[in-house]
């Protein structure tokens, strides 16, 4: 079985989290922090707003039961991507809306599936979701690891 990764920022990743690892196809995720400057940095680190770090999911799936194009359905489907550095009631550049690639393929189908979406009006507003190549994914302490699941919760509370 191949299997592939990809990861994406949509505010606070406890929710984000719940919603991909729902997803047949999924075979695991993981919450992290991606596109700082940090080396290890810790949640107290990102939620500084000094890092440059975004909340994240680090999705890993199998093509062959879910494709990246519904996984990128998924994404924009759960967030308002025509925020810039917030989501609901959290903001700072932590919680901006971004997609950290891990081929030119995804990062082609992530343009395309954006470029698709504003010119079909889906948002009032244009799409200000970054698609950039993945960076280094640091893991999130344990506690962050599917915690609305631990707790008995299917989503988050907004």
């Amino acid at each position: 079985m191949a299997i592939e990764r990809a990861t994406f920022g949509a505010g606070c990743f406890w929710g984000v989290e719940a919603r991909f690892a729902a997803i047949p196809g999924v075979i695991d995720t993981a919450v992290g922090y991606e596109g700082g400057d940090l080396e290890h940095p810790t949640y107290k680190d990102v939620c500084s707003n000094r890092t440059g770090h975004a909340e994240v999911v680090d999705v890993t799936y199998d093509p062959s039961r879910v494709a990246f194009d519904t996984l990128l359905d998924a994404f924009f489907g759960l967030h308002d991507p025509t925020q810039v550095d917030r989501q609901g009631p959290d903001w700072g550049t932590q919680y901006r809306s971004v997609i950290f690639t891990r081929s030119a393929e995804q990062m082609q189908q992530a343009k395309e599936k954006i470029a698709e979406l504003n010119a079909t009006g889906a948002y009032r507003k244009p799409i200000a979701t970054q698609v950039v190549p993945g960076a280094v994914f640091w893991k999130a302490e344990e506690y962050h690891q599917r915690y609305l699941e631990k707790r008995g919760m299917v989503s988050c509370q907004i």
